[in-house]
């Protein structure tokens, strides 16, 4: 059953777990054509054996087959700590959607199924991971475990950002990553859900918040979520169209065409200026085009976990 049925037959994300095992197993198929080929299939349950350590947990089996040595992990082996940070706010439920499908995400959407599919990796490899949400409050947060009980209350979570839309004009993103980077204490890989917009423009601030979540040694990949369509080529007809902020509800009407171009230019500037600032306080940038799907963020989360060991 293909990925779009199942998103039909059960209308959205009534079963996010479900969806996000469907996502991560297309993406293990699709990694015998990637730059991972020779990374098994059966990575859930094995890790790449190093010299010098023991012999004794050696799968012979598995070697027999794929001419490399893996060793079998246990419940209790923790290798890792992720904390998934999300940004609820207003901006991130555009665009408007009826029903979600994989064809039909909203930004916030994207962002969860995608986390969910980082959790499901996660889980498979004995790790620990935390959540946070923030909107124009700081949401929820959830420590980093292992466990299926705390698995299954973070898939909870997730499942209802998606429809609680914060209806405050005000959101200041980097009060809340302040407030994350205290809680997080032991070394983390931390992946960041966010548009980056926030109606309070000193992104100094927000840089200095994305710096504060690097202290105790901490990774921080930033996945900067938009429509690419749309919010990226500003792909409207030539009719009139009323186009309003959703973070403050103020409006503009105007011909679409008019300012394609000094909007596209715009956009491009300040997507660079992020990329730029997040290569000068080593934050890891990866655009997240909601129209793209999932690979990009299931491949950073390979070569950052690589790394990060």
């Amino acid at each position: 059953m293909s990925l779009q049925s199942e998103l039909n037959k059960i209308g959205g994300f009534k079963n996010l777990e479900l969806l996000a095992k469907q996502v991560v197993e297309g993406f293990i198929a699709g990694m015998h054509k990637s730059p991972f080929h020779g990374f098994s299939a059966e990575f859930a349950e094995h890790k790449i054996y190093n010299q010098g350590e023991s012999t004794r947990h050696i799968d012979w089996k598995l070697f027999a087959k794929t001419d490399k040595l893996y060793t079998k992990r246990y419940d209790d082996e923790t290798n890792l700590r992720c904390h998934i940070v999300l940004d609820n706010s207003a901006s991130m439920h555009y665009p408007k959607v009826e029903s979600f499908s994989i064809q039909d995400l909203n930004k916030v959407g994207f962002s969860v199924l995608a986390s969910a599919s980082l959790m499901q990796i996660l889980k498979k490899q004995r790790d620990a991971v935390g959540l946070s949400i923030y909107s124009n409050t700081y949401d929820y947060y959830a420590p980093e475990k292992g466990s299926d009980r705390h698995h299954l209350m973070l898939l909870d979570q997730l499942s209802k950002a998606v429809s609680n839309t914060s209806t405050s004009a005000s959101t200041e993103t980097y009060t809340y990553l302040h407030e994350i980077a205290e809680k997080i204490h032991r070394r983390s890989l931390i992946f960041v859900f966010t548009d980056m917009f926030q109606t309070t423009t000193e992104d100094d601030k927000l840089f200095e918040a994305l710096r504060h979540l690097k202290h105790n040694k901490h990774e921080v990949v930033l996945f900067h979520v938009f429509e690419g369509n749309k919010e990226l080529q500003f792909n409207f007809d030539n009719k009139p169209k009323r186009f309003i902020d959703v973070e403050t509800g103020e409006h503009i009407d105007l011909y679409a065409h008019n300012i394609k171009e000094n909007y596209t230019n715009a956009v491009k500037a300040f997507f660079d200026d992020i990329r730029i600032k997040c290569g000068q306080y080593r934050i890891k940038y990866v655009e997240a085009d909601i129209t793209k799907g999932f690979d990009s963020i299931l491949t950073t989360y390979m070569i950052e976990r690589q790394k990060f060991l």
